[in-house]
């Protein structure tokens, strides 16, 4: 067994790659997600402020909790030379039942990808209902009372990724743009909070939380445009794609009959098939 001064001793050096896998791990975070869904919630002004402060607090203590078994049980060699830390704990701990950790990483992901593919589309489909994308993602299943369509076009948009074969870039590409993404969101708290004091708020939030969320944004989103700037700038590039989007779909307002045609042909095609139609109540928060 290892203690904790002699894996993490006094005098340690911090390179900008420690940043940098900061920057990656953090992206594993999906305690943002829960807003996407508010509109199902019941009482989302009480359960949604609960909901996030539990998740956090919960998954901090486990992460916290699983990392010192990891840095306890392993060498500082063995942690920086495995390829899953997980799995090389537990064939040191578990012996013939080293199998479990890598099942439980499956179902891990799997419950991850599950709750990614719930909570984004409708994200496009909120999106879609404010018209700032193609109507036939406001529609939903007529059987099963999900948003079909933009289930399948994150599906869609997630296997054009996938394209990129090195894994690790496509997380800094992907993690970049979120993360300066959700920070730019955040910063809407605080300009509004001093330009709209009498705007109506549900739930409003402690100026603390948004400020510290922001320095954090700030930190990881700068170090990696130094020290990575290539990955950063294909980051950049991502959230530039929405340009077209925004263009088409909200900035050019005469659009030619032609143009309405063709789309309202190709929208009553995509309702054909997959059997969708347009919500009988508007979104509401």
């Amino acid at each position: 067994m290892y203690n904790i001064a002699v894996v993490f001793p006094a005098a340690t050096v911090v390179h900008v790659s420690t940043f940098l896998k900061l920057h990656t791990s953090m992206k594993f975070s999906f305690r943002n997600y829960l807003n996407f869904v508010i509109e199902e919630l019941k009482d989302p002004i009480r359960n949604l402020p609960r909901a996030i402060a539990i998740s956090c607090i919960l998954v901090t203590v486990v992460y916290v909790f699983t990392n010192i078994a990891f840095y306890t049980t392993l060498s500082p060699q063995e942690v920086l030379t495995s390829e899953a830390v997980a799995v090389t704990f537990a064939e040191r701990l578990y012996g013939p039942m080293a199998w479990t950790i890598p099942v439980f990483v499956a179902l891990s992901t799997f419950g991850a990808v599950n709750g990614i593919l719930l909570t984004s589309s409708r994200l496009f489909y909120a999106g879609a209902c404010e018209g700032q994308m193609p109507q036939i993602l406001t529609m939903i299943q007529i059987n099963r009372l999900t948003p079909t369509p933009a289930v399948i076009c994150i599906c869609l948009l997630s296997l054009i990724y996938l394209q990129i074969s090195n894994i690790y870039a496509l997380i800094n590409y992907v993690g970049f743009a979120t993360w300066l993404s959700i920070g730019v969101s955040v910063l809407c708290i605080p300009v509004l909070r001093f330009t709209q004091p009498d705007l109506k708020r549900p739930i409003k939030v402690n100026m603390f939380f948004p400020i510290v969320y922001i320095a954090a944004t700030l930190f990881v989103t700068i170090i990696p445009i130094i020290a990575s700037p290539v990955e950063t700038g294909y980051g950049c590039l991502m959230i530039l794609t929405s340009i077209p989007v925004y263009g088409v779909f909200i900035f050019w307002k005469n659009k030619p009959m032609i143009f309405h045609k063709i789309l309202g042909c190709l929208t009553r095609y995509l309702q054909i098939l997959l059997m969708v139609t347009t919500s009988k109540t508007p979104a509401k928060v």
